[in-house]
């Protein structure tokens, strides 16, 4: 799973949110190293909506256009649990890696 998947998945995890709220909460969880465009943002939910991991809560207009909120599907719910365990495996991996060498060397990243 791509990591702005993994992101706009989370994002739905806590409650449904309209496009620009999902381009805000993703950013937040990347402490901004994720940044969403519009174009990509809704192409990406056409997609989790077709694979049933997303679905539409309601739609409402505001200031005359339609505002559309998403929310995660269990299936959504899911998927996202085995990708974070997944994730938390491969982590785990990667610490238990440099625990066997000492650690990280001091130093410029």
């Amino acid at each position: 799973m791509q990591e702005p998947t993994f992101l706009i998945l989370t994002a739905l995890a806590g409650r449904p949110l309209h496009g620009y709220g999902i381009i805000q909460a993703v950013a937040a969880l990347s402490d901004g190293d994720v940044t969403l465009r519009p174009g990509t943002l809704y192409g990406a939910l056409d997609r989790l909506a077709e694979q049933s991991l997303i679905a539409v809560e309601r739609e409402e207009a505001v200031e005359g256009r339609l505002r559309r909120y998403y929310r995660l599907t269990d299936t959504g719910a899911q998927t996202l649990a085995v990708e974070a365990e997944r994730l938390r495996r491969r982590a785990a991996a990667a610490e238990a890696q440099l625990r066997s060498r000492g650690g990280l060397a001091p130093g410029p990243a």
